[in-house]
């Protein structure tokens, strides 16, 4: 698997959107009142709005989730949000043992 995207979280997403903007250069497309897709960052990437300030999350991408899955789960990351759907595909997420929150992503199915 390989580094894909990476998502930031703000409770103030347009602050943080404005000073992307001003200070890398990025564009965004945005996806509701909630959520951004990065442009222009040389990796995939997003922001979304969070009612607390956390730490940056790296997405992985797979070409099999299942496997990608019960992958992670035997190596010990303890799994904080089991497979879902959203607009782009599936993922899941979890923490891994040293406890940097991650997440798997592949295509719909």
């Amino acid at each position: 698997m390989k580094i894909d995207y990476i998502e930031f979280a703000s409770p103030k997403l347009e602050e943080t959107q404005g000073f992307f903007a001003e200070a890398f250069g990025w564009s965004f497309v945005d996806y509701g009142p909630d959520y951004r897709d990065i442009q222009g960052a040389g990796t995939g990437g997003g922001l979304e709005r969070a009612e607390e300030l956390r730490a940056p999350l790296v997405v992985l991408k797979t070409d099999d989730l299942k496997a990608a899955f019960a992958q992670v789960k035997a190596a010990g990351a303890t799994i904080t949000r089991e497979v879902y759907d959203f607009p782009g595909g599936r993922r899941f997420e979890f923490i891994e043992p040293g406890g940097t929150a991650m997440a798997v992503w592949a295509d719909p199915e």
